[in-house]
């Protein structure tokens, strides 16, 4: 059995030798899954927000606490974006459907701009408390490529500063390295 999107319609395909209840059930047992996993995928604010919570407990010792977490439609450029004076992180609506473990890089970052606004080594420390940091920071810029987004060494200010681990590199969540402070929107 297999089911894949055409558009706006589901397909499930199922063998022939099904009787007609069987086949109902197993339907309705696919979309129910794949409603599941597509939701998981792309997880609403409330689901953000809970989820910071939990990195911020498991890798940042719940210091960081954002007073709201959101997705935002505006950032064509950036992965996540933080505003330490009041508390907000937004993160692009792009990450929708990429790994968990893609998103909750994005989110850790952010969460370590509440407590660290710079990209310094200390940043960086706190960053690397997520297992996947560096994983994730490879798949975005394989994104950030596909898409033909400048990469830090194409991007018109040049020098974005020595990574602590000694790499010449931008912080992976904007594509020209550059940390935004506010974000309109």
């Amino acid at each position: 059995m297999s089911a894949y999107r055409d558009g706006d319609k589901v397909v499930v395909m199922v063998p022939s030798r099904l009787s007609k209840a069987e086949e109902e059930q197993w339907v309705a047992t696919i979309l129910e899954r794949l409603a599941e996993r597509e939701r998981r995928r792309r997880p609403t604010d409330a689901d953000l927000q809970a989820r910071a919570r939990d990195l911020s407990r498991r890798y940042l010792a719940g210091r960081a606490d954002p007073v709201s977490v959101r997705w935002v439609a505006n950032q064509r450029t950036r992965w996540g974006s933080c505003t330490p004076d009041d508390r907000t992180i937004r993160l692009s609506t792009r990450l929708r459907g990429m790994p968990a473990w893609v998103v909750d890089y994005v989110l850790v970052h952010e969460l370590a701009h509440l407590l660290i606004p710079g990209h310094g080594a200390d940043f960086w420390e706190l960053v690397g408390n997520y297992p996947k940091a560096d994983r994730a920071r490879g798949y975005l810029e394989g994104v950030a490529a596909a898409a033909h987004l400048p990469l830090e060494a194409d991007a018109p200010d040049g020098d974005f500063g020595p990574d602590p681990r000694g790499m010449h590199h931008g912080d992976g969540l904007h594509p020209s390295g550059e940390y935004p402070r506010e974000v309109a929107g």
